[in-house]
Order: structure tokens, then C-alpha cells, then sequence
């Protein structure tokens, strides 16, 4: 089974380049291959780990439904299950030293209940097959109300430093004990951080441990600009070397492999 690790917070605060950048630090340090799993209806990971899309788990549910509504024949006699089991295996993007399984958004009306189920599900059985699975959910609380994030090893809860964004940090604290989450453990990262002098104010207003601070970083920023992935980001970056650092200290003592 794999070691799961899922990452949540509020929008804007960086959390799916932290998720890039985490997926890099594992592959790097030859804990491949990773399943990658963007858990976000407005999917942007794989463009911070440059691929391509080509399907979503949502697409792929409306056709199944239309095949099944459609009355049209299935691929040698498969049934509805075995079909969409089939379709989820040519969804995945294959790249070096990582795969991606994207959510998206359905085409059809509704909400994404289905497709979270079925991300959830499928990420489950395919973790089976990877030693690493990282999973980007949606900005907000969604994934945990839908119970989408299920049997973490380490959720990491991406903040920035605002007053709003770390009420939203206690909300998801607060929320994940109401649901009664299976997550081992949860780790805090203020992300996008300006001044390292207000580390101490910002850890006396939190009533919680935060594990470290990402810095502000320019030379992220114009990779980002430039269109360019997290696998093309300079070394020599702030926000590199410290969360490097950050995810060496939380994997030092869990004998990975």
C-alpha cells in the first residue's frame, strides 16, 4: 500500500506548487514512481509538472453514462464497471518518474459528489500499485466534507500568513476531528512567507504548530511567468531549498524506501 500524502488549504495560497514541488523531492530522491492525483475541479497541477491533459475522471463519466443511457454496446460485452475500469487506466498520464490521474470537471450538470467518489476509489486501488500517492484537493473544505481525501498518512494544510488564511487552517483542523478523517498526521507549511522577522508573530496568533515557512520566492514567481514546470525551477530558488529542507525533516524518521 502506499504512503499517502494529501494537501489542503485556501485558495491562493501556493498549495498545488508546494504539491509540484513535493512530487519533485520525492522522485529526486528515487521514491518512484509517484501517483499524482489532482483532486481539484479547476485542475492546474499538471501544468505546474508540465504535461498534458488528454481525459478526466469527470469526462470519463459523463461517456460512460451516455453509453449506458445510450443503449449503446459496450467493447466486448464489458460491464459498466469493467468499462469505466478500463477508461481510468487510459486516463492516466504517464511521465518521467511520475503518473497523474486528474478530476476535472463533468461535462454534465450536477455536482462533483460522482467524481469524487470516483477519485477516491480509484485512488485507493491504484495506490496499490505506487510507493508515493500526493493528492491536490480543492481549495476549501470540499474534499473533507465529501470525505474525497481518505486514509492519509500526512495531510499537509498550506497557509499563508493572514489572519483569514490561518481561520481557515482551525476550520480544517476542526472539520477533519468532526468526520473522524483516517489521517495520521497533519503538518502545517505558511507558504509565500515575506518577512522571516514576523515568524514569531504569526506563531503567537496561531493557536496550532506550524512546522515551517516557505518563503516568498521571485525566481518561483518568473517560473511561473514563463510558463515553465516545477522540474525547470533553478535550485538555487528560496522556496526550493526550503521546502526540500521542510520535507527532509518530516520523512526523516518514517524509514522511507
Amino acid at each position: 500500500m502506499a504512503f499517502v500524502i494529501a494537501l489542503a488549504g485556501k485558495g491562493g495560497t501556493g498549495k498545488t506548487t508546494i504539491s509540484g514541488i513535493l512530487i519533485r523531492y520525492l522522485i529526486e530522491r528515487g521514491l518512484k514512481p509517484v501517483l499524482a492525483v489532482d483532486a481539484d475541479p479547476n485542475s492546474c497541477l499538471n501544468e505546474v509538472l508540465g504535461v498534458n491533459v488528454h481525459t478526466t475522471v469527470g469526462r470519463l463519466r459523463e461517456e460512460s453514462l451516455s453509453v449506458v443511457r445510450g443503449g449503446y454496446e459496450r467493447p466486448g460485452g464489458m460491464s459498466i464497471e469493467e468499462l469505466f475500469d478500463y477508461k481510468i487506466q487510459q486516463s492516466i498520464i504517464e511521465s518521467n518518474g511520475f503518473d497523474l490521474l486528474v478530476m476535472g470537471r463533468p461535462e454534465g450538470p450536477g455536482c462533483y459528489c460522482a467524481a469524487n467518489n470516483i477519485i477516491r476509489k480509484y485512488t485507493d486501488k491504484l495506490s496499490l500499485q505506487y510507493p508515493f500517492v500526493v493528492i491536490d484537493n480543492e481549495a476549501g473544505l470540499e474534499h473533507l466534507s465529501r470525505r474525497t481525501t481518505n486514509k492519509v498518512d500526512i495531510l499537509i494544510i498550506v497557509s499563508d500568513s493572514t489572519i483569514k488564511g490561518l481561520k481557515t487552517v482551525k476550520r480544517i483542523r476542526e472539520l477533519i476531528n468532526e468526520l473522524e478523517l483516517d489521517i495520521k498526521e497533519q503538518i502545517i507549511l505558511i507558504n509565500r512567507f515575506k518577512d522571516m522577522k514576523d515568524v514569531d508573530k504569526v506563531t503567537y496568533i496561531s493557536d496550532f504548530h506550524i512546522y515551517g515557512f516557505i518563503p516568498d520566492d521571485e525566481i518561483l514567481l518568473k517560473n511561473d511567468i514563463d510558463g515553465k514546470s516545477i522540474f525547470m525551477l533553478n535550485r538555487e530558488s528560496p522556496a526550493i531549498k526550503v521546502a526540500y529542507e521542510i520535507f527532509e525533516s518530516i520523512f526523516r524518521d518514517k524509514k522511507l524506501k
